[in-house]
This record gives C-alpha cells, structure tokens and sequence, in this order.
C-alpha cells in the first residue's frame, strides 16, 4: 500500500480454478532488466526473463498475459533456493526489489542463501499493465478527502461513479476481471514452477503481507520460509481495513508531534506534543490536505523533516514519485474492488463518517469515505481467499506497533488466523515496515529466519531501539 488504497461489494460466483501449473516453460535470463524510465536504473545488476500465464485461471487453455520476473542469483554452493518478493500495494512494481535487498542487506548472507526473485505483478509497469485512463487528481480518490458531513460522502460518490465507469470503459477493460490477489498468488505459483523449485520463501510487506498469506493458503505445501511484514488483516484490503487507516493515524501521529517539538527551534511548530497537535488542528482549517500529506508522510521517519517543511510552508506540497500514475492506481483500485465485497449503499458511508468523527476525529472521516469500489462495474467472479492455520508452521510475522497503514489492531487478527502455522514479532517503532529499517532486533528476526531457519519458540518483541 501506498498513500492510495480501497475495497467492494457484489454476491460471489463459484468458480473452479486450478489449483497449480506445473507445467510452465523454463525462463530465458538477459540482461539489463528495463529501468522503468528511471536513472539511475533500479534494477541495475540483476537479470529478467518473460513468463506466460493464464489471464482467467478457471479457463489455464484460454488467454495469456505477459509477466517480467526478475533475479539476482547466488553463486554460492549455500544456496538454499530462491526467495521471492513483493513490495505491496497492489500496484507497485517489483522487478527492483533483489537490487535492493543486495544494497540494504548485501552483507547479511542473504544473497548466498537464495536465488532473490522480483517479479511485475499481473497488470504492473512491465507485466501486461492495465489502465483506468484517470487524471492526476482521480488517481488519488482512494484515500480521503475528509468528510465533514453527507454532503460531502454524496460528493465524494459522484466523484467515485466517474472513476468506476473510466475503468469498465478502459481499453484495458476485459482484464479488470482477473485482477485479484488469488490470481496474483497463482502467478507466483507459475513462476515457482518455471524456476524449477519445489518451494518458495518468500518475503513481502505491507498488501504484499496479505498476498504471501494467500499463497500460504492455496499452496501451504509449496512454502519454504515466508515472512509477512507490516501485516494487514486475514480479510485483506476491505472497507474495514480502509476505515482502519485512521486507528493507524492516531497510533503514529504522536512520534511526528514529539520529533517536531524537540525541533521548535528549527521548524517552530510548538514547544510540545500538545502544541504541536494544536498546529495542526489550526492548519487543516485552512489547508484540509494536509491530513492526507500528513498520513502518507507517517509512513517513514525519514519524511518528518519534508512533512515539518511543508507544514510552515503553504506553498510546499508533497510531490509524487516516477511510478505514482495511471497504472499504479487503476491496478490497486482493480485488485481492491474485485477482492472484497464493498457496500454498495452511499448512506453507509455517510453513517460510517459520521461515527469515525467521534471515534477517530483526526482522520477518521476521510478514511470511513466512499470509494469507486461502491459502485464497481463487474461483480467478484470467486470468493476471496480464506486465509486458515492448516500447513506447516513456518510464517514469520513482523510488525511495528505504531502503523499509519496496516495497524496492530489488523496484524494481531492475521495473527490469530494463522493459528500455530507463525510465530509474531512486534517492534516499539513507528512507520510501515520493519525489515531493512533502523531496528536491529527486528531485523535479526529477519535475517536469522531467511537465512538460518531460526524461528522464535514464542511470540516476541523488540524493545525500542535508542538514537545513535
């Protein structure tokens, strides 16, 4: 997930699909990968190949879509097998990530254990991408804006229809189907078989938790060591764990207040945390995006500074990044809206804001608001995957205790939900992701269950780590 998110509502089909492809084609490597139009390349060092899956795995004869995977290969005789990867969303692309991972944990002996495998999910960049055709602002129409009243949900929904109707009459409109988690999770399952591996580990954060505990679920016997981070609930991205970005607003917002006081004398925001809070409570008066700036800055630490600047700054706003266009958006709106049943009803939404005033004043409202889901223009074509605690126990969940975007409330749901199959680790920090962040001990977990199969006996927790 990024500062964009959403969800849906339509009676589900029955649908039989395949339960695997073992039968997919050895992938051709070459190199360089593609770069995404960006420089420095991202995907410098690594090498890709192209993969054929089935559009609608309910009909595995029928129609194909292009998948780009990406690798970084060990060349140790350690080698365990590959690790496959995700960076969440839905709509983020994924060909970087082994890049990655070799420049934040080159050192760790990851990249001896694994083949590290990124991969464009289905309707990403450069995995047959799809579109809505959106403008810049309707992009953004997931999250927000805050709701003051009905009036503004029924404006909202008239926004929302606009959108949901841009994405039926796409070009890419007879895709918008088959974008789903399921299918991505079975995707993952043709790459494993085209990389010849029995198993997978796996790796991934944020929406990326929710499609690894997908896979877990369809294929419990074909995972190795899977790791979910940063977990959303065991129902996923729905309209409970949209509205649920305000619990993550209130648990985070009180480390920006206490960085920005100790920090008066430079941005001048207030002396402490409650006049820090009082500032913005005066600015969202007059500026009512800053609560959107503001939530999507939580994300990191390393925003704090920007976020401080722009709130002295009326003229500053936050800039979006390379990969924050069309694609991005229509994919997370396709794969959000198809997932979950969403009502349908725009006095829910009205009913749902005006509780999330009283319940979670600071962005409640914006996160309780209609969405394009409400009135999306296919209907759900299976039921979601239901995520269970049958398979072998070897899921470890990491999460920090002060999420803006996936809040403890929904990590200690997918918690109970996998049952005795993992074991949890939470972390006293704030921000979306742990692993390859500044806390040690979250880390560690990490690295020693990648790399050493070292599990947790029990359920832990890392203690808060004190400035260098």
């Amino acid at each position: 997930m990024r500062k964009t998110l959403a969800i849906l509502a339509f009676l589900p089909l029955a649908v039989a699909v395949p339960a695997t492809a073992e039968a997919a084609p050895a992938l051709r490597w070459t190199s360089p990968c593609p770069d995404y139009g960006m420089t420095p390349s991202p995907t410098e060092g690594l090498e890709c190949a192209k993969l054929q899956v089935p559009l609608d795995y309910a009909d595995p004869g029928g129609r194909t879509i292009e998948l780009t995977v990406s690798r970084k290969a060990s060349t140790s005789p350690q080698r365990r097998g590959v690790l496959l990867m995700n960076p969440g969303g839905p709509g983020s692309p994924g060909l970087a990530m082994p890049a990655q991972l070799a420049q934040r944990q080159g050192q760790s002996g990851l990249l001896d254990s694994y083949d590290v495998i990124g991969f464009d999910p289905r309707g990403t960049v450069y995995s047959t991408p799809v579109t809505c055709d959106l403008s810049e602002e309707q992009r953004f129409i997931l999250v927000g804006p805050y709701a003051e009243g009905p009036r503004d949900v029924a404006e909202k929904a008239a926004k929302s229809r606009v959108v949901a109707k841009h994405c039926a009459e796409s070009k890419t409109a007879d895709l918008l189907p088959q974008m789903t988690t399921a299918n991505t999770a079975r995707d993952m399952d043709r790459i494993r078989a085209a990389l010849g591996e029995r198993k997978i580990s796996y790796y991934g954060v944020s929406y990326g938790s929710y499609l690894g505990a997908a896979y877990s679920a369809l294929f419990p016997a074909r995972t190795d060591r899977i790791v979910l981070d940063s977990l959303l609930g065991p129902d996923g991205l729905d309209v409970r764990a949209h509205q649920r970005f305000a619990d993550g607003f209130d648990d985070r917002f009180g480390d920006f207040t206490a960085w920005a006081a100790a920090r008066d004398d430079v941005y001048h925001l207030g002396r402490t945390q409650a006049e820090v809070t009082a500032k913005f409570l005066e600015l969202v008066e007059k500026r009512p995006g800053i609560r959107s700036d503001t939530w999507g800055a939580l994300y990191d630490d390393a925003n704090f500074p920007g976020l401080a600047e722009r709130w002295s700054a009326p003229a500053a706003k936050a800039q979006g990044g390379p990969l924050d266009g069309d694609n991005h958006a229509a994919l997370q709106l396709q794969v959000l809206c198809n997932d979950s049943d969403w009502p349908e009803n725009v006095h829910y939404y009205q009913k749902a804001v005006e509780r999330a005033r009283v319940t979670h004043p600071m962005f409640g409202p914006a996160a309780a608001n209609i969405t394009p889901c409400a009135f999306w223009p296919v209907e759900r074509r299976e039921p979601p995957v239901r995520i269970h605690d049958r398979g072998p126990s070897n899921i470890l969940l990491v999460q920090n205790l002060r999420d803006p975007a996936t809040p403890l409330v929904g990590a200690r749901e997918m918690r109970s939900a996998l049952g005795a199959r993992a074991k949890f680790v939470t972390v006293d920090a704030g921000g979306h992701g742990v692993f390859t962040k500044e806390n040690a001990c979250g880390n560690d977990f990490v690295v020693r269950y990648l790399r050493d199969g070292v599990l947790p006996a029990a359920d832990s927790h890392c203690p808060a780590q004190l400035p260098k």
